[in-house]
């Protein structure tokens, strides 16, 4: 549409107002369409292909197996106890205790304590005050 529009001669001005666009949306599809690729008109997606920070699969994997073992043997199986794991095992890099965090909340590993304290019926033992300072004789 804006196409035709800019090669028939109308002006820029007038082709952004009548579809609403800018004048660097108007000369980006123009530019495609002058590279006279096939697909000049389909979307391009500005989002990176990788992301330079994301832990590798196998690292996750690694993390996930290392923490079931752990549990299904009754030992701690916190971020730290990972850690050392992996570090026995001669993993390299270890990731930081965050990022291993992350990666059992993503795979739902992740335990939470819910409900109330619950006393369990002890009694603490009380100093009685008699006044303010007061220090019992020993």
């Amino acid at each position: 549409m804006g196409r035709e529009q800019f090669f028939e001669g109308e002006s820029p001005d007038a082709i952004c107002a009548s579809l609403g666009r800018s004048r660097a949306w108007l000369y980006k599809w123009v530019d495609r369409y002058l590279e006279e690729e096939p697909t000049w008109f389909i979307s391009q997606s500005r989002r990176p292909h990788s992301h330079a920070l994301h832990t590798p699969t196998e690292i996750e994997e690694i993390v996930k197996i290392t923490r079931l073992n752990l549990y299904n043997r009754r030992l701690f199986c916190g971020d730290q106890a990972i850690c050392w794991e992996l570090e026995e095992m001669g993993i390299t890099p270890v990731p930081s205790l965050r990022t291993i965090g992350r990666i059992l909340d993503r795979q739902g590993l992740t335990d939470r304590r819910t409900g109330h304290y619950e006393s369990k019926g002890k009694l603490y033992p009380v100093l009685a005050a008699i006044s303010p300072n007061f220090r019992p004789l020993q």
